[in-house]
């Protein structure tokens, strides 16, 4: 069992940044693909990024390339988004997500992910 706890969410105005953490339990951290997810309201969950088991591997949505990395400390079980740039339509709920399929299988969406955590709040306003 991993259980997934996020941190890091706020209000902020566009132009801002944040960081994004995702605890994650359990000793198999590093068995899993990592990702970021995130639902606004009234849409559907979306895929943000997603990192490799190893670090070396990351896919991100169109929509944030280039504003938001996401990285993983192994040895601290804990997963990062970085985000930059914010615009007032990145205002969601982010998720951390675990699952043993490839980086790229998570890129295309969130069939497959195992362990979801609860979830933190951003808040953009222009």
């Amino acid at each position: 069992q991993v259980q997934l706890v996020e941190s890091g969410g706020g209000l902020v105005q566009a132009g801002d940044s944040l960081r994004l953490s995702c605890a994650s339990s359990g000793r198999t951290f590093t068995y899993y693909t990592m990702g970021w997810f995130r639902q606004a309201p009234g849409k559907e969950r979306e895929f943000v990024a997603t990192i490799s088991w190893s670090g070396s591997t990351t896919y991100y949505a169109d929509s944030v390339k280039g504003r938001f990395t996401i990285s993983r400390d192994n040895a601290k079980n804990t997963v990062f988004l970085q985000m930059n740039s914010l615009k007032p339509e990145d205002t969601a709920v982010y998720y951390c997500a675990a699952s043993r399929t490839t980086a790229q299988t998570m890129s295309k969406g969130s069939g497959g992910i195992e362990y979801w955590g609860k979830g933190t709040l951003v808040t953009v306003s222009s």
